[in-house]
């Protein structure tokens, strides 16, 4: 699927605008990925939906995405005219924890909150989202066996985590990236790249070339896990990256799977979602990824509906879980009484 040429109306700059990055990646998500991999993936799921029939979470009105018709083909709507938004007309913002933060209209561009939103900084497991989008790319068996290996337990200059996996665990593709995705499982993110065409370096290559081709101008990926604190990236560039992974039924379905039993042949693995706000519900939540490290501190990154408004949120260096938890819920509180701007 190529790129679509749009035409905005920026008043802030005359070079390429944020809100015209946040088109562009949006059309590059590949259709075809969402087909293949929902339907394999949902052969170990216990509800057998189907993700590729959802609705895009970005709606009918999206500038440059695309929309299935009742027959499967895939259709693109023409560009349409956005513009960016002086954010201080929105009166009182709430105050966050959180060192930086980026709360953006998905569907315009329009930045509504930002707080350091241009600054690079680790970002401990947000990096498992471009692993889930490269994965989802390449158009892998998502059936095939993999086993774990001792050296998806560590990465050289990477921080130690724990983990309920073992070496020696198989699961297919699908299970590994649901654990990456709802449960943060470093292991199995690790065993991703490592299975990927051309091993651990052709994928930590793909990730990047990924963030170039999305405008992600500020991040850097060391590995698959996020456990490198040398893996680095904005708020702005990851409200790139987590509009574009909202075009993925995939990633939507696996990163807010609230809770899973991985039954493992010979041990069950009960595991819940990382992020508080998909396992408690009562926010409309299509993507969502947390991440810590002590470099990072406390990170989430949501695609969420507000208002009839999608809306992406990041945060990143929270000095807790619940200072996380409550930051997002001040804004997304805040988002939700906005007026949807008409452009």
């Amino acid at each position: 699927m190529h790129v679509l040429g749009l035409s905005l109306a920026v008043s802030m700059s005359t070079t390429t605008s944020f809100a015209e990055i946040i088109m562009n990646s949006s059309a590059a998500a590949p259709q075809s990925s969402l087909s293949w991999s929902s339907e394999q993936a949902n052969q170990f799921l216990s509800d057998g939906s189907d993700a590729d029939d959802e609705p895009s979470p970005l709606g009918s009105t999206t500038v440059t995405t695309t929309i299935r018709s009742q027959n499967g083909q895939a259709v693109q709507e023409p560009a349409k005219t956005v513009q960016i938004l002086d954010t201080k007309t929105y009166g009182t913002q709430p105050s966050v924890n959180a060192r930086s933060a980026l709360v953006m209209d998905a569907q315009t561009g329009e930045v509504l909150y930002s707080k350091n939103s241009n600054t690079a900084v680790p970002i401990a497991s947000i990096t498992k989202l471009m692993t889930a989008v490269v994965i989802s790319d390449a158009r892998l068996n998502m059936n095939e066996k993999i086993t774990l290996q001792q050296g998806d337990f560590s990465c050289s200059g990477c921080k130690s985590s724990s983990s309920t996996l073992r070496v020696g665990d198989t699961m297919n593709r699908a299970e590994a990236l649901l654990f990456a995705l709802m449960k943060s499982e470093n292991p199995a993110a690790a065993a991703l790249a490592r299975t990927y065409p051309g091993g651990r370096s052709a994928f930590i290559s793909a990730m990047n070339s990924k963030a170039k081709a999305l405008g992600m101008n500020s991040s850097k990926f060391l590995e698959s896990t996020g456990l490198h604190p040398g893996n680095k990236s904005s708020a702005r560039d990851l409200g790139i990256l987590v509009n574009t992974a909202s075009q993925y039924g995939l990633i939507r379905q696996f990163s807010t799977t609230a809770s899973y039993d991985f039954n493992l042949g010979y041990r069950v693995l009960k595991s819940n979602n990382t992020n508080a706000l998909v396992r408690n519900g009562g926010w409309n939540i299509n993507i969502s990824k947390t991440g810590f490290i002590n470099e990072a501190g406390r990170c989430v990154v949501m695609h969420t509906t507000l208002n009839n408004r999608p809306v992406v949120v990041v945060l990143l260096g929270a000095d807790s879980s619940a200072a996380r938890t409550n930051d997002a819920t001040r804004l997304m509180t805040w988002v939700s009484s906005l007026p949807k701007q008409r452009v």
